[in-house]
């Protein structure tokens, strides 16, 4: 059988179509000498997807997007890029994808047309097709008129778009970008998503990792990562529902008692984090005035809030998402 047969996915896509598997990690392990950077992560990308790596600093994403664009060796578990395996067949799993690194990797001494040209000849295109996919892409993404200019005179959301195009310039089955945020301005940043989503658009399986909350929300599915584990994974607004309709947040001057007295005589089970206990609830707001009046003086505030990707970390974890 053909190895580089794609395999199929019982999900639908946002389309409503089932999707193409374009990205399949199982088990993966990695260690830096004495420290586990992974422990036994899967996930599936599918076509026409936007799929966010969120977790802080620490987390493993780096790791795993590191291995994901076959910059280091694995160590155990699998990765196939549309049916090719990175371990076995590294430069066939090359040709299926396109990377953009957190730090530039334009020639600020070269034109917009001249990197782009220096990228082409790493694929083997030249002549009539460079051109042409140069130009849907420079269209695409609103650089035409920037085609001549030096790219040590474009700002840094133009330069991120340049690079865009170098990652998409030999149709990659899935592009990769690490942090592709960074140092971009509010207005960048929401050029830079909407170029990425009409990559999607087109086909393509975008994976990305991100320590932006805001940006995760935007994605199609999010894996939530945290000291080399995936420990949830789902659509926004799947993630978020799993905790019910709200989160109330209670700031108390005793904590310890606090919590006691909420299990013991409410029956509520509150997750503590620091000085606050967070409970979450599908009646919420009918929680707060039973809690106010049994502990009385010891609430300094409750809030009440629908719940976020970051109550989803906090909700998993125990911290913070920092």
């Amino acid at each position: 059988m053909n190895s580089a047969i794609t395999e199929q996915s019982m999900a639908s896509g946002r389309n409503g179509r089932v999707a193409d598997i374009v990205c399949a990690a199982t088990d993966l392990w990695h260690t830096y000498e004495n420290h586990e950077a992974l422990k036994g992560v899967d996930l599936r990308t599918h076509a026409g997807e936007i799929f966010a790596l969120l977790g802080p600093n620490g987390s493993g994403k780096t790791t795993l997007f590191r291995l994901l664009s076959t910059l280091m060796p694995i160590q155990r578990g699998t990765v196939r890029i549309s049916g090719f395996d990175s371990h076995t067949n590294p430069l066939a799993v090359r040709r299926q994808i396109g990377v953009v690194f957190q730090s530039p990797s334009l020639d600020n001494k070269l034109t917009v047309d001249e990197n782009i040209a220096c990228q082409g000849a790493l694929y083997g295109l030249t002549g009539k097709e460079l051109n042409s996919r140069r130009d849907v892409l420079l269209d695409q993404l609103d650089l035409t008129n920037r085609r001549k200019d030096l790219c040590e005179t474009l700002s840094g959301g133009l330069k991120r778009r340049v690079e865009l195009v170098k990652g998409m310039l030999h149709r990659p089955r899935l592009l990769l970008l690490d942090e592709p945020s960074t140092g971009l301005d509010p207005g960048a940043r929401l050029d830079l998503w909407n170029a990425v989503r009409a990559m999607s658009d087109e086909g393509t399986s975008v994976l990305l990792t991100t320590h932006l909350l805001e940006e995760a929300d935007k994605a199609d599915q999010v894996a939530i990562m945290h000291k080399g584990r995936k420990i949830d994974q789902g659509s926004p607004a799947q993630l978020r529902s799993n905790l019910g309709d709200g989160v109330v947040t209670i700031e108390s001057t005793n904590v310890s008692d606090a919590e006691r007295i909420l299990r013991e005589e409410l029956g509520l089970f509150p997750q503590r984090l620091h000085h606050q206990l967070r409970l979450q609830s599908d009646s919420a707001a009918e929680l707060v005035p039973v809690i106010s009046a049994r502990l009385g003086n010891q609430v300094q505030a409750i809030t009440i809030g629908r719940p976020s990707l970051e109550d989803v970390f906090i909700a998993k974890t125990g911290h913070k998402f920092q």
